[in-house]
């Protein structure tokens, strides 16, 4: 079992920035990768930002590529998004993910599905 827990979200101007964070504990050594998926209100769970826990390969959807930065820190098993010009169309409920098997993953790294743990979600809420 992998515990993830996220922290760091809030209340922001457009174009401010904030850092999540997402602690893993429990069974760490058996995730490959891992990432962030964020909720709107009435939308579905969308893919932001993921990154591989040995090579630190990343990955990032086009809405949030130069604005976002997906990182980690293996030896304290954190994981950070860096969200800068935030964007009002940013507010959303924002969930770390982690995936502990290799097979496929470069192919379907946006998939909630092919993500086999999630913590609770942090919301990240950005004013015009």
């Amino acid at each position: 079992q992998v515990q993830l827990v996220e922290s760091g979200g809030g209340l922001v101007q457009a174009g401010g920035s904030l850092r999540l964070s997402c602690a893993a504990s429990g069974r760490t050594s058996s995730i490959y990768a891992m990432g962030w998926f964020r909720r709107a209100p009435g939308k579905e769970r969308e893919f932001v930002a993921a990154i591989t826990w040995s090579g630190g390969t990343t990955y990032a959807a086009d809405s949030v590529k130069g604005r976002f930065t997906i990182s980690r820190t293996n030896a304290e098993n954190t994981v950070y998004l860096q969200m800068n010009s935030l964007k009002p169309e940013d507010t959303a409920v924002y969930f770390c993910a982690a995936n502990t098997s290799p097979l496929g993953y470069s192919g379907n790294y946006y998939k909630p599905s092919t993500y086999n743990y999630w913590g609770q979600g942090t919301q990240v809420t950005v004013s015009s």
